[in-house]
């Protein structure tokens, strides 16, 4: 098992990403920056499984919160390229070590950052998908749309129903639980093909650190937005919270065990700029690049080599 799972042409492929993305930056002047990978503090999303090493530090699973306290000491618009970690990850499209393009765009809202990750995402692909069509939903209406329930006003029992429908099976799950299985099931496979799809306006129950406000109907939701190209997800943005009294809200409400990070709370409260940003996975797109299924192919060494 000494052998690399990728060949020679995969990490070329992934020098010349890597290389595209810090032109496209470059020539947009937005500075590239580097975060510890190690923290005191681990994310406090419960769907996200942090790594934690024997002096209680957490490698770290997105590099958002340490990019965010640069913003608040006055960055401007940054950028980085960042290997992430998450527990359990592990498959076909999946590996506990990853890269991850992250960047922040300061007095920038959801629609302006959309247009520019489309217009990076084309540049990227644009040897295997010259012609890549746009096209944004949101998530109320995509959910109706396939898979014939509308969120919003469906009850607790209404969802899980449709999700057990999908499921085939009682996963026991919460509502957002059942709303992800609805998504991952129903929705995801039946986007249009060859097509950059966006999907914003989630339900505010799944914020995560975006912003909750009111839509054009009268309804809270969360301004955020994920990409998705052919059933799979490659990006996932939001109009950032500035709160810090609502972050620590959140933070308390999920963190269960884990240590809050009162740095980045820290930050907030000193003040966070209105920004956008998002978090791209390189991995993936560069199976897109490749036309690669497995993500051992475009990996160095994987996890099972590492």
């Amino acid at each position: 098992m000494w052998q690399p799972s990728a060949g020679r042409d995969a990490l070329l492929a992934r020098q010349n990403l890597n290389q595209t993305i810090r032109r496209f930056f470059a020539e947009r002047g937005v500075l590239e920056v580097e975060t510890p990978v190690l923290s005191q503090a681990a994310v406090c999303d419960p769907n996200i499984e942090p790594m934690q090493t024997s002096d209680q530090r957490y490698l770290h699973t997105s590099p958002e919160y340490a990019m965010k306290r640069l913003l608040c000491a006055g960055s401007g618009d940054i950028f980085q390229i960042a290997r992430v970690f998450r527990r359990g990850e592990a498959g076909r499209r999946h590996n506990p070590e990853f890269s991850m393009l992250e960047w922040y765009r300061v007095g920038w809202g959801p629609q302006q950052l959309m247009q520019e990750v489309a217009e990076l995402t084309r540049t990227l692909l644009a040897a295997g998908y010259p012609q890549l069509p746009v096209m944004t939903l949101h998530y109320r209406e995509a959910v109706q749309q396939y898979a014939a329930i509308d969120v919003f006003v469906a009850t607790d029992d209404d969802i899980a129903c449709r999700g057990m429908q999908l499921a085939g099976q009682d996963l026991q799950l919460s509502r957002d639980g059942w709303l992800d299985v609805i998504m991952s099931h129903a929705v995801e496979p039946a986007l249009p093909p060859d097509t950059l799809v966006f999907i914003d306006d989630f339900p505010a129950s799944q914020a995560a650190l975006a912003r909750v406000e009111k839509n054009a109907d009268g309804m809270a939701v969360a301004r955020r937005f994920e990409l998705y190209l052919n059933g799979a997800e490659l990006a996932n943005g939001y109009h950032e919270l500035t709160d810090a009294a609502e972050q620590r809200r959140r933070f308390v409400a999920e963190a269960g065990n884990r240590p809050v990070d009162e740095n980045l709370l820290g930050a907030l409260a000193h003040g966070l700029p209105d920004c956008a940003g998002v978090a791209m996975g390189l991995d993936r797109l560069l199976m897109m690049v490749l036309n690669h299924t497995d993500i051992s192919a475009v990996l160095a060494f994987d996890w099972a080599r590492a």
